[in-house]
């Protein structure tokens, strides 16, 4: 396995109602990331479908199967690349639509993840919350969480996939116009926190009434920034990350005198109370 991983987030303009154009976008965009040599490129929420729906019914046309024809045309062409690619969705089970992202490789599809954290707003109104805990997955690019947009305001999304190993957490956003110190604090604290890598991306443009605000980040496993995008144009960052930093939860800068580890400090015992439900804590 690689230690050293070039990361990506593809900051992009999806059009609502357009998969076809936004699946073609996508394409485009992760040939000139593969070509600049990353391994993972992340796209934003809602990617294929756009997000600013105003019913269920609206939207259902728009939602797919996972796997589906678009995580097989994004992996013919990851095969050809040698890459993987998160992506987002409206996923179609049955009688239930989710908001979810599709992650595929160079050997096919590797694992969906369904939004867990629902707001009111968008089609996020509408669609079937999450139905599976969070779970990390073993790459060859390492062990990669994936969660979307508002589960990031739960810090416990994080904590959870990184108690489970992972080395670099995606965040798949749709954050709306003048919310970007939000979404960098945030993101920023998950990566120094649990000590993982976080690669957030971010969209642009408008949907109706809803504009967004880009500023798509990558944080390393030290918190520090290792790209910023702008806050209204298409784009790609870039950022290396390392594997074994991220899994060296146990920082010594001093032997003996200055030693932090965040995990071996943890306290479950006290924490009982984050994994009550709703009902009990009335």
């Amino acid at each position: 396995m690689l230690d050293k991983i070039k990361v990506a987030a593809a900051q992009t303009y999806p059009k609502l109602m357009k998969p076809a154009e936004n699946l073609a976008a996508l394409l485009n965009f992760t040939r000139k990331a593969a070509e600049n040599q990353a391994h993972l490129i992340v796209f934003p929420e809602c990617h294929l479908a756009g997000y600013v729906f105003s019913s269920l019914k609206e939207a259902l046309p728009f939602a797919e199967t996972i796997p589906g024809p678009s995580t097989e045309a994004v992996t013919s062409l990851c095969r050809e690349l040698n890459t993987f690619v998160i992506f987002g969705l409206l996923e179609r089970e049955g009688e239930h639509v989710y908001n979810s992202l599709g992650f595929v490789g160079p050997e096919g599809l590797i694992a969906s993840y369904r939004k867990n954290h629902l707001p009111f707003l968008g089609i996020d109104r509408f669609v079937t919350p999450g139905d599976r805990p969070f779970q990390v997955h073993q790459t060859d690019i390492g062990n990669i969480g994936m969660h979307i947009c508002y589960d990031v305001q739960f810090p416990e999304s994080a904590r959870v996939m990184a108690l489970m190993g992972a080395d670099i957490i995606v965040l798949a956003t749709n954050f709306p116009q003048g919310r970007s110190e939000k979404l960098n604090c945030l993101v920023r604290a998950r990566a120094v926190e649990n000590k993982v890598h976080m690669v957030c991306a971010n969209r642009i443009g408008g949907e109706r009434s809803f504009s967004f605000d880009g500023y798509s980040i990558i944080i390393n496993a030290r918190g520090d920034v290792l790209s910023t995008a702008s806050h209204d144009r298409e784009e790609i960052i870039y950022g290396e990350v390392s594997l074994k930093e991220a899994r060296q939860k146990h920082q010594v800068f001093i032997p003996g005198e200055w030693e932090i580890d965040n995990f071996a400090s943890r306290r479950p015992e006290l924490y009982g109370i984050i994994t009550q439900s709703k009902e009990k804590k009335k």
